[in-house]
């Protein structure tokens, strides 16, 4: 059964960074795509960034040059780093996985405050 599960999240003012972490277990991780998205109160879930079993990376138009999703195969985890965090930002903030994008992790609340 795979697993992910993230942490990380917390509140932080505007302009503040956080990073957040998603461990993964039970599948071969090293040849898994790995996405992050977020979802705000009262709005659809939206993808943020994916990377690739080959380090390929893309990002959403609104993170790009803020966020950075990076992976350590060691440890089966992947990261997003968040900078220059604005309050639209604010979200539960999901990494996902699968053949069929059919794995969750239970999300990890991010409040920037103003």
């Amino acid at each position: 059964q795979v697993q992910l599960v993230e942490s990380g999240g917390g509140l932080v003012q505007a302009g503040g960074s956080l990073r957040l972490s998603c461990a993964v277990s039970g599948s071969t991780f090293s040849l898994a795509g790995i996405d992050w998205y977020r979802q705000a109160p009262g709005k659809q879930r939206e993808w943020v960034a994916g990377i690739t079993s080959s380090g390929n990376i893309v990002y959403a138009g609104s993170v790009k040059g803020r966020f950075t999703i990076s992976r350590d195969n060691a440890k089966n985890t992947v990261y997003l780093q968040m900078n220059s965090l604005k309050p639209e930002d604010t979200a539960v903030y999901y990494c996902n996985t699968g053949t069929r994008g059919q794995y969750w992790g239970q999300g990890t609340q991010v409040t920037v405050s103003s």
